[in-house]
């Protein structure tokens, strides 16, 4: 026994005081295994007995403070402490059904979603009427897939308890996932009707009603769009890009979200190397590892970069697939690690294993995100890229890549990371894309031979009133015009062709353009005349696509990282003259655009001239570019010094 005698005792009256029975019944057992005829020992142990036998007995709860710790435990993330915990709990008290609940949460977040979904069950065998429990397996079955069975749960726990706010949220989150908005939206409006200051269920509702481009409903929301998120509730700051470009919100919202979702402690740092590494390890981590817009920019870089100077590791959490992308990145990569099962600590575990130097965020906030793997701090350098347009406002990540552009000098206080600025454009493009050589026509894209084809495929949430009564004015002054747009959902069709003939504008001059491959996709856009951009979220993706096609993008410069992608893009392949400033600007320039022929075709000679000649499609030129940051970044940490700026030459 490595206790003294009477210190394991005296620990065992502590337990006792805590509450923690369990605890000190094996203690007691330990000392008397040892010493079996120590009287303190004997006589602790048979009051010990009594008192559980009375507890039993009388109460069917253990006490509070143990509940306390180990809902504590669970929220630093301490989840195999929770279970370890929990089971003497529950064999002590068989019928303590928060404990259950307690372990099963635990266990949906280690992704052992069929033991949680027994924890639950048996706590319903005790309480059939506990909408706790259906809550849990509601959002086990969410994270497992099953959404249909999600549905139903959440569905049983408001009939069990109506006015459960949070069942009503997540039963909204799970009708997103099915693709029914409308019925999402009820969910969250349900949810306020019980609770009228749930933030997270207005952030949810506000940007469904983005996505459906349900006017109306935000306006209804406006005075107080730019106080949600900002002062002590978290709500996911990607909810909000689209309806303020107000970057130091952004940051607040950032923070709140990071320092209540993420709390839990960074793994213990492993010492710095003695020598700097000939070949630094550099860990993606991603959802998004198959067909996707963020491997249509990146696959190529990861073929690009030196192998010796660099050893590439790909974590995917995302879907399986075996499609091109993905085993495009199979191909390209050291070491290709499918974690989508492991938990976020034991993720980050495995990166300290593999000794990666550098992490990469591809997520960021955004959707299948799992940000709690850089809150344990998978790696002493720590970066964000590509994937969320903005700041994490979280201390566990250093740096976030960017440009000049996007992120101005005078703006850095509106990022909590350090920025690496890279020379043109921070945004990577793979100039091997394939565009589809099939022939398509005007005709099978049902638009007019002879109008001029406004085109703008960004995603339906980006599209606000600003530029649409824009878009519709335009729509006025050039005869046989129509807008081409992106179909996304039934709701924002509908209610896009409504907005139109508010604005005196047919709804059928609105065109939507069914989902096809990528390389057909580009291909079609040779048939637009001129994309238009969105103001508050630019065309990222969207906008390299069109570019890559031959297609003009004309933008806006707004303030934030997400409103000024596209002026980074046209910069870094030297057409600042598609860049405004102002909505005025911006649509006297697409107005003069429309009705100049000469002026039109000037700017398409100089964009297929440009495209190949200028950085913006030069992947080997950017990729040296991302390597370089990257050895400063590690320099900086190898020297022991602070993340600070850099500035990637030319």
């Amino acid at each position: 026994m490595s206790l003294p005698v009477e210190k394991a005792l005296r620990k065992a009256q502590s337990h006792i005081k805590a509450g923690e029975l369990a605890e000190a019944e094996e203690l007691y057992k330990l000392v008397l295994s040892k010493f079996p005829k120590n009287k303190k020992a004997i006589q602790g142990y048979q009051k010990l007995k009594a008192k559980i036998t009375s507890k039993s007995v009388s109460t069917t709860e253990p006490p509070q403070e143990q509940f306390d710790e180990l809902v504590s435990l669970y929220n630093q993330g301490r989840f195999e402490e929770v279970l370890v915990k929990v089971k003497p709990v529950i064999s002590l008290f068989p019928k303590a059904i928060d404990f259950y609940n307690l372990q099963g949460v635990a266990n949906t977040a280690l992704k052992r979603y069929n033991i949680a979904v027994n924890s639950f069950t048996k706590a319903l065998k005790i309480k059939p009427d506990c909408a706790l429990a259906h809550y849990n397996i509601g959002l086990t079955m969410m994270r497992k897939g099953d959404i249909d069975a999600a549905v139903n749960s959440y569905q049983y726990a408001i009939k069990l308890n109506p006015s459960y706010a949070d069942a009503c949220l997540n039963l909204g989150n799970a009708l997103h996932l099915k693709g029914e908005l409308d019925a999402a939206i009820h969910g969250y409006k349900q949810a306020l009707k019980i609770k009228p200051d749930f933030e997270i269920a207005r952030a949810n509702k506000l940007h469904e009603q983005t996505h459906i481009c349900d006017w109306t409903g935000i306006q209804q929301d406006s005075e107080i769009i730019p106080t949600i998120g900002t002062i002590k509730q978290e709500i996911r700051p990607f909810a909000v890009l689209a309806l303020e470009d107000e970057p130091a919100r952004h940051r607040l919202r950032s923070e709140i979200f990071a320092k209540n979702k993420f709390p839990q402690k960074p793994l213990p740092l492993t010492p710095k190397p003695s020598h700097k590494p000939k070949r630094l390890r550099i860990g993606y981590f991603s959802a998004d590892f198959h067909n996707h817009a963020t491997m249509y920019l990146m696959a190529k870089i990861f073929e690009a970069h030196d192998p010796e100077k660099l050893e590439l590791y790909a974590y995917s959490f995302g879907d399986e697939a075996n499609d091109e992308m993905r085993q495009r990145l199979i191909n390209s990569v050291d070491v290709f690690d499918d974690v989508k099962m492991m938990s976020d600590q034991d993720i980050a575990l495995l990166a300290r294993q593999d000794e990666i130097d550098i992490a990469i965020d591809l997520k960021g906030f955004t959707i299948n995100s799992r940000t709690g793997i850089f809150a344990y701090r998978a790696a002493p350098i720590q970066i964000s890229y590509l994937g969320y347009p903005g700041t994490m406002g979280a201390e566990f990540i250093d740096y976030i890549i960017a440009d000049k552009v996007v992120i101005p000098e005078k703006d850095k206080p509106y990022y909590s990371e350090s920025v690496i600025y890279l020379p043109h454009s921070y945004q990577v493009n793979d100039d091997t894309r394939v565009i589809s050589d099939r022939t398509t026509t005007k005709f099978a894209m049902r638009l007019p031979e002879h109008g001029f084809v406004f085109c703008c495929f960004n995603q339906n949430y980006k599209i606000s009133p600003a530029e649409f009564n824009i878009w519709m004015r335009l729509l006025g002054k050039v005869d046989g015009s129509v807008l081409w747009l992106l179909k996304s959902n039934k709701w924002a069709e509908s209610n896009l062709r409504v907005e139109a003939e508010k604005r005196g504008v047919s709804g059928d001059r609105l065109i939507f353009a069914e989902k096809l491959p990528q390389a057909e996709h580009l291909a079609r856009q040779k048939l637009a005349d001129l994309f238009l951009d969105t103001f508050n979220v630019n065309a990222h993706t969207t906008a390299s696509d069109a570019l890559w096609a031959g297609l003009p993008v004309v933008t806006k410069l707004g303030q934030g990282f997400a409103a000024r992608v596209a002026g980074s893009l046209l910069s870094a392949i030297d057409m600042p003259e598609l860049i405004t400033d102002t909505e005025q600007d911006y649509e006297a320039l697409i107005l003069d655009l429309a009705t100049n022929p000469e002026r039109l075709g000037a700017i398409k000679l100089k964009l297929a001239a440009n495209r190949l000649s200028k950085p913006l499609f030069n992947t080997e030129l950017f990729t040296k570019h991302l390597e370089d940051g990257y050895q400063r970044a590690y320099q900086q940490y190898f020297d022991g010094k602070e993340p600070e700026a850099i500035y990637v030459p030319e």
